[in-house]
């Protein structure tokens, strides 16, 4: 079974910056592409970035505009969300998410991932 584990969220200032990490175990982590996702109170949860299995291609939602990265250690089995320039409308509980076990990803559609972390708070202030 695929266990995400979230880290690094928190309350922070308008324009200020914070990383998220997501440690992974369970299966071979090198293998497939890994996903970040948002969901902010009332709406749906969205796409925010994902990779491919060796870090080599990214993918962003519309609205990141140059400010996220995503990155990801395979040695670590763990992937990491970088956040710049935040904004308050960035507020939201931030997922990791890992695809199904036949789909090796990545994807920015919720439904090709099967695996999810439990969450983390990022509160931007204004």
């Amino acid at each position: 079974q695929v266990q995400l584990v979230e880290s690094g969220g928190g309350v922070v200032q308008a324009g200020g910056s914070l990383r998220l990490s997501c440690a992974a175990s369970g299966r071979t982590f090198s293998a497939y592409g890994m996903g970040w996702f948002r969901q902010a109170p009332g709406k749906e949860r969205e796409f925010v970035a994902a990779i491919t299995s060796n870090g080599g291609i990214t993918y962003y939602g519309d609205f990141v505009k140059g400010r996220f990265t995503i990155s990801r250690d395979n040695a670590k089995s763990t992937v990491y969300l970088q956040m710049n320039s935040l904004k308050p409308e960035d507020t939201a509980v931030y997922y990791c998410a890992a695809p199904r076990q036949t789909f090796r990803g990545p994807s920015p559609t919720i439904y090709d991932y099967e695996y999810w972390g439990q969450g983390t708070q990022v509160t931007v202030s204004s």
